[in-house]
């Protein structure tokens, strides 16, 4: 009973945000293009799907995927396990913090293969290249570079780095980047930055950010728990625009080798 409660609390919630966009089309549609509604029934049913699915996502967040993220962060920080000691420890040792950028890594890459929105932008990638940017080239170029962010991010928590170094580091790399990297990824790689942060991978990665920095000692989470995501947007750009590169390096020495043949 709590559950139908807490979730019909969350329906209403979606239902309230969803209508503003309900309004601005159907006025559109009717008052400016004046055109009537296409296959009104079939929007209406797939309108419901839509709310009840968001519905039933944020619950899934709110029961499951926050708490795990926490736990797991609470968990693989917890003194005993960094130390082998329970007494407290003034100021956090980034070596023995191995296992939380491990476990980073691994969440990255998993959450980001499993990202809808990367899933259908490698799809509309490959389908407008003729299958020159194949679909799990782009997923897997993403994720490791997601892996590599989250896994960063959580040591610039441990160590209590200032995050705009990083983020002024990695943003320079990629305007040089930006510079030589063929013309026709370079929109891609940037667009690739962004579903990264979507509907899978922000919630264990924003909840991670937060369970740590509560768990390390001398870390505020308020100040230290965000920025993960800032790193999951920043690294995949880095990651596609080095592997188009890459590959067009290799591209032009073969063909030099074939030339000279």
């Amino acid at each position: 009973m709590e559950f139908l409660y807490d979730f019909s609390k969350i329906f209403l919630a979606t239902c309230r945000d969803v209508l503003p966009i309900i309004i601005l089309i159907t006025s559109f549609q009717l008052l400016v293009l004046r055109q009537p509604i296409p296959h009104l029934r079939r929007l209406i049913i797939g309108g419901i799907y839509v709310v009840i699915g968001l519905a039933l996502f944020l619950a899934g967040l709110e029961k499951a995927l926050f708490p795990l993220g926490k736990i797991m962060a609470t968990q693989l920080s917890d003194p005993f396990f960094i130390y082998g000691t329970d007494e407290v420890v003034a100021q956090a040792d980034w070596k023995a913090y191995g296992w939380v950028y491990l476990f980073a890594a691994m969440i990255g890459f998993a959450t980001t293969i499993a990202e809808p929105s990367l899933i259908a932008v490698a799809f509309k990638a490959n389908e407008v290249s003729a299958g020159t940017i194949k679909q799990w080239g782009l997923r897997l170029t993403v994720a490791v570079g997601v892996a590599f962010g989250i896994s960063l991010g959580t040591f610039r928590i441990v160590t209590g780095t200032p995050l705009y170094l990083y983020i002024l580091v990695g943003y320079m790399i990629v305007i040089v980047q930006t510079i030589f990297a063929p013309k026709s990824i370079i929109a891609l790689a940037y667009d690739s930055g962004g579903v990264t942060t979507s509907t899978v991978t922000v919630p264990l990665v924003a909840a991670l950010g937060l369970g740590l920095a509560s768990t390390v000692p001398g870390r505020n989470p308020a100040l230290d728990g965000f920025g993960l995501i800032a790193f999951a947007s920043l690294c995949p750009i880095i990651t596609v625009m080095g592997y188009a590169q890459y590959m067009h390096w290799q591209t032009k020495r073969s063909l030099n080798k074939h030339g000279e043949k």
